[in-house]
């Protein structure tokens, strides 16, 4: 599956993590060349916050706006080189690099404060960073990292922009929000009882259960948003197997394999960000949500997915995890 004809994206606005490189890279560069507007700066996650952006260096949003958000803390030259590209294929396109900390609770929470201060609307957010297979280590927050920046980090994201993008949605175009799950959900297994893999950790698990949290995540928000008459919909996406930096972590020998492999067997991240880009624009799913897209077409997630009771339970843990109070919510 690649890139079909999607029409232009004019004047809606949206938000790409780990948009640097890899597959957010390639996601951020193809909305762009849909009329989107880049914006990327540096916002340190763990370091005093910088000043306010001053009035007269904000841009004028003629068309679309693209914000590129990433998440490792020594990214920046990787973000300016994306910055770089990004303008040299889109002429007429003004590009800002945002560097955010999904580790840090505190860092979203001043990122989504800065973006809602421009007055913005927010058509578009997907929820693309990620770690995989990492050694056993934990966030700013204590959170087991793949649970924390995969999962956490972005339930936090998208749960404080959710009234900015409920506001920007309409009858005739819905806002939409993509997330980035992987065909490793499949053989996850989620235990609230022991969500940081404190127990026994393995990283293959840990990755599984994040991934699996990511799909929970996205069916049990598009039925409330459902329930709730908005106009916003919510759906997660397999990339596929993507020749990216994510697999810096496994064993050398799995290393030099994959190495050999990778060119014929591996997607390239534009191939892989392709079924991204169509939950993003295609006018097809216009206010379809709650599904798990493989390229392109509609699949069946685990079996796991589906089970209602551990969407809501994973619901109200995570609220509580990251420290936000759960208004009360009528059952859908």
């Amino acid at each position: 599956f690649l890139y079909t004809v999607f029409p232009k994206q004019n004047e809606r606005v949206a938000i790409v993590t780990g948009g640097a490189r890899g597959i957010g890279c390639e996601t951020a560069r193809h909305l762009a060349r849909l009329g989107m507007h880049i914006i990327i700066e540096n916002m340190p996650g763990t370091k005093a916050m910088p000043k306010p952006i001053e009035e007269q260096t904000l841009i004028k949003y003629l068309g679309c706006v693209c914000v590129c958000v990433c998440v490792s803390g020594n990214s920046e030259n990787k973000g300016q080189e994306a910055v770089k590209r990004i303008k040299e294929e889109n002429l007429n396109q003004k590009v800002e690099f945002i560097h955010l900390d999904l580790t840090s609770l505190k860092s979203i929470h001043w990122f989504v404060k800065k973006f809602n201060d421009r007055g913005l609307p927010l058509h578009i957010l997907v929820n693309n960073a990620g770690v995989m297979l990492v050694p056993q280590r934990t966030t700013q927050d204590g959170f087991e990292e793949h649970i924390g920046l995969n999962y956490l980090g972005h339930f936090l994201l998208t749960k404080l922009l959710l009234d900015k993008l409920k506001q920007s949605g309409c009858q005739e175009s819905s806002a939409r929000v993509v997330t980035v799950s992987s065909a490793s959900h499949y053989c996850g297994e989620l235990d609230l009882e022991d969500l940081q893999s404190c127990s026994c950790y393995s990283s293959h698990r840990a990755y599984a259960q994040s991934k699996l949290a990511l799909v929970l995540f996205t069916y049990y928000l598009q039925h409330r948003l459902t329930a709730e008459g908005s106009h916003v919909t919510t759906n997660a996406v397999d990339p596929g197997v993507v020749n990216t930096d994510l697999y810096q972590n496994i064993c050398w020998p799995a290393q030099r394999l994959k190495g050999l492999v990778a060119g014929l067997l591996f997607r390239t991240p534009e191939e892989g960000a392709s079924t991204s880009i169509y939950a993003a624009a295609a006018p097809e799913l216009e206010g379809v949500g709650g599904c798990y897209l493989y390229n392109g077409q509609r699949t069946k997630s685990a079996d796991a997915s589906y089970d209602e009771e551990l969407q809501s339970r994973l619901w109200t843990l995570s609220c509580s995890l990251v420290g936000i109070q759960e208004q009360h919510h009528k059952a859908y």
